[in-house]
């Protein structure tokens, strides 16, 4: 080393001198520690919670599904060669499932709707079912033998009985053996209109409410050898009957609608997470920033008594580490500490156990990701400190330090690499990843062109004769103007908070305005189609000024679709998109003479009333988008296992929000009539007869004038959707809030960032004699004019993320609560001016004498 070249220090000195310079309060990096504990926490406990339920989908798949393949067939039972194949497969349990009205046998009327779950001797194949004891231990059970039943406690508490009374269904006189405790293939059952009662085979055959075409499905579940491939068993059957109308599902997706629903949320929450790191890599640049101004004297003294520009990258390059180690430490305990209290509050909703959950891959890839962040957003402020001399950075005030992007490109680049190959390669959705890292560096260049933008025009307007407004306009643009870094920081901040609302207000809306709101009050399923004058009879009797509505009501499934002669098989597709849920198993099937109420014909004609020529169906026009249906194509279902076949003549746009009978096919009656079949209908109340009294005795007279027929109380139903909803709006409220607070974070740290150079500013000013009222004045026309460009370009930005959320992820309708948006995004902009008020009066307290001496 030649004598000239000063000495470097050691990592143990700057350690020395670096430690002093740290103290437990992180004096100077409070805002790094507030934004790397609120993303370390999102990103471990969402990644925690994620694993979680991939672990419990993987490990329970056997015992939601109740076997490790499923057969489902609805309106018919399995023919004996159907049957046959599939006991070939492994051990087979047959089961029904169906609605039906339960009723006690004290003659009451008292009757409520219960999914009715009829099963064998081999139930369960997987899991334990146990029954409540009053000790609260529960004891297993399996199937219930003879006419005894094992009821949910939903039908306990509304008819008021238990173990020892009777239960009467259809014909069946039914003795409750106990209450469920724990049901273990309840999730891969689905939706339930009502709660459950399980019964035997033999006791389903006593209450004479099975028959061929009946709204009934039958499931036949197989346990397997432990070598066998439950796809080659489904392959293999599809082959032998492709025209039987069965659906499958094996153990990797027990509960598809369940699979699809975790998956969209799981989806969201990367979302929520990645968005929580954006916004924290604002904050600990702007933290950063600000620590090292605040310490610029004393690096500018350092580099004069000998310091190099490798000694100062080791000193505070050690504190900003030390900082950062400990933060992300603080974030990973919180994010593991709160997964108790999510997965309790999600329990009913997603399929995660309540507890503690240590998943050390969640817990690094947070770190990991806190480590990469920190280096991306801090190297830009370190390097400038270790880069420029002294004399430069004791003007930096006056003359700003700007970096030659070829100084950035190792560590910055370095660093969204990084991010960008953690966040992508171990994603389920890669594309998904990539394309919101993608947005949100759009969404930066965006904010970081408009700040750019914005300084120019105000430069370039003509200056205001006003002194307060003219002073105003030149601090968006004078030298060493931080308006592009807030842009950036508020407008970001901004945006979320309006997408926020957006989701949440959306959510609401889907909850309470379209689901109530033109409901009927009841469905009946299974009315004999020869009693149908006496259900109408009854209800109109009973209520005078019901509308009473039927239609005829089946059971099939889409076997074939396309031009003739080139029809696409449905069990040939690879996989079925999303939109395409009608190809998902068996749908309902109606037929009619005229155009159904509530629909609209929006190509092709109706067929005329009793058409004798080649049976016609109309399909939904959205259906046959995403098919890429045309006129004149032909679509084959399978009905009762027998292939029917009918040209699409007309599409239809459904009124979905009516809550009524909407069919996605309906056909001339010519194609389906002649199968066996019975009705399904609804019926509506007069506001004025809505009353208890009322539902209860309309209840009792169809239960006992049709008791294979099975009554669906709307309102209970609803309140079951609109909870789950809530809970699911809850969820999304919970996880995005995260993101809100470290918004809050980057606001305080953005504006409290200026607070050197607005204190600089200030006491210039005081010197040459402006009052505090013209200088509160000045900094609240300098925020106005920057809220009033951010809060138009934050509501657009976080407008359009919450519609891509709301419609495209959830596929709920966008219905947002403008209100609400308005006033999120108003109190946003409130809040800005309300910490750069208050970041000026405490400037405002300092004595311009104490603030000269520091300069």
């Amino acid at each position: 080393m030649r004598a000239s070249e000063p000495a470097r220090l050691g990592w143990a000195m700057a350690w020395r001198i670096a430690r002093r310079g740290l103290d437990w309060r992180f004096q100077g990096l409070r805002l790094l520690v507030v934004c790397l504990v609120l993303g370390a926490a999102a990103l471990s406990a969402i990644g925690t919670l994620t694993g979680a339920i991939d672990h419990e989908l993987a490990t329970r798949g056997r015992m939601m599904l109740g076997g490790d393949v499923e057969f489902t067939l609805a309106a018919r039972p399995a023919t004996g060669r159907e049957y046959a194949a599939i006991a070939r497969a492994g051990t087979v349990s047959a089961g029904v499932r169906m609605q039906a009205m339960a009723q006690t046998a004290r003659g009451d009327g008292v009757a409520v709707p219960v999914e009715l779950k009829a099963v064998d001797a081999h139930w369960p194949l997987y899991g334990s079912f146990t029954l409540a004891t009053p000790d609260g231990k529960g004891r297993s059970a399996g199937a219930p033998a003879g006419m005894a039943a094992w009821i949910a406690p939903g039908v306990a508490d509304r008819l008021g009985v238990g173990p020892g009374d009777h239960l009467r269904i259809g014909a069946a006189d039914l003795v409750i053996g106990g209450v469920i405790a724990n049901e273990p293939d309840r999730l891969g059952e689905g939706f339930a209109l009502g709660p459950t009662v399980i019964i035997s085979t033999a006791a389903l055959t006593q209450t004479g409410l099975v028959s061929t075409g009946a709204m009934a499905r039958w499931k036949y579940r197989v346990r397997m050898g432990a070598d066998a491939a439950p796809q080659d068993v489904i392959a293999a059957f599809k082959r032998a009957f492709p025209a039987s109308g069965f659906e499958f599902r094996d153990r990797s997706r027990a509960s598809p609608g369940l699979d699809r629903f975790v998956s969209r949320m799981g989806q969201f929450l990367v979302l929520v997470a990645l968005a929580a790191l954006a916004i924290a890599g604002i904050g600990i640049g702007n933290g950063v920033t600000g620590f090292l101004d605040a310490r610029r004297g004393t690096i500018a003294t350092l580099k004069i008594l000998g310091a190099t520009s490798a000694d100062i990258g080791r000193v505070f390059g050690l504190q900003i580490a030390v900082t950062s180690v400990a933060a992300i430490a603080l974030g990973l305990a919180i994010g593991l500490l709160s997964t108790p209290l999510i997965g309790t509050a999600l329990s009913g909703v997603l399929p995660v156990a309540a507890g503690l959950v240590f998943d050390p891959v969640a817990l690094a890839t947070a770190a990991g990701y806190g480590l990469l962040i920190t280096m991306t957003f801090a190297a830009p402020p370190l390097l400038r400190a270790r880069s420029f001399p002294a004399m430069a950075l004791m003007r930096a005030r006056i003359v700003p330090l700007a970096l030659p992007w070829r100084t950035l490109a190792l560590p910055v680049g370095g660093g969204l690499a990084g991010i960008v190959a953690l966040a992508v390669l171990p994603a389920a959705q890669p594309l998904l990843a990539l394309g919101f890292l993608g947005g949100a560096a759009a969404l930066f260049a965006l904010l970081a062109l408009l700040g750019w933008g914005l300084t120019r025009i105000a430069a370039r307007v003509p200056r205001p004769r006003g002194t307060i407004a003219r002073m105003a306009l030149a601090n968006l643009h004078r030298p060493g103007a931080q308006t592009p870094a807030l842009v950036v920081a508020l407008g970001f901040a901004l945006a979320a908070f309006v997408m926020l609302a957006g989701v949440e207000s959306s959510l609401d809306g889907n909850i309470a305005r379209r689901v109530p709101a033109r409901a009927p009050d009841y469905f009946v399923l299974d009315v004999p189609r020869p009693s149908e004058a006496t259900f109408r009879d009854l209800v109109t009797r009973i209520v005078p000024g019901a509308t009473v509505r039927t239609v005829p009501a089946l059971r099939g499934s889409i076997l074939a679709y396309g031009a003739p002669g080139h029809m696409t098989r449905v069990a040939d597709l690879k996989a079925i998109p999303d939109d395409a849920w009608a190809l998902r198993g068996d749908r309902g099937l109606t037929y009619a003479d005229a155009l159904p109420a509530g629909n609209v014909l929006t190509a092709g004609a109706w067929w005329p009333r009793g058409l004798t020529g080649p049976p016609q169906v109309s399909i939904d026009e959205s259906l046959a988008k995403v098919l890429h249906l045309q006129l004149g194509d032909r679509l084959t279902i399978s009905l009762l296992g027998v292939e029917r076949s009918a040209t699409i003549t007309s599409f239809r746009r459904i009124d979905w929000d009516s809550f009524g009978f909407n069919y996605v096919m309906v056909f001339s009656p010519n194609a389906i009539a002649d199968a066996p079949h019975n009705l399904a209908a609804t019926v509506e109340l007069p506001a004025d007869r809505r009353t208890a009294p009322v539902r209860r005795a309309i209840l009792t007279a169809l239960v006992r004038a049709l008791p294979s027929s099975s009554v669906i109380e709307v309102g209970p139903v609803l309140a079951q959707a609109r909870q789950i909803l809530s809970e699911v709006g809850a969820a999304v409220l919970a996880a995005a809030s995260v993101a809100v607070l470290a918004g809050l974070a980057v606001l305080a740290g953005a504006i409290a960032a200026q607070r050197a150079a607005r204190a600089y500013d200030t006491v210039i000013l005081r010197v040459l004699g402006a009052s505090q009222r013209q200088l509160l004045t000045l900094v609240l026309a300098e925020y106005g004019l920057l809220c009033a460009v951010l809060g138009t370009v934050a509501l657009a930005l976080g407008l359009a993320i919450a519609w891509g959320v709301v419609v495209v992820l959830f596929g709920f309708a966008w219905l947002p609560d403008w209100w609400r948006i308005g006033g999120v995004l108003v109190l946003g902009l409130t809040l800005v001016m309300a910490l750069a008020l208050g970041g000026s009066l405490s400037v405002l307290r300092t004595r311009p004498a104490k603030v000269l001496r520091e300069l």
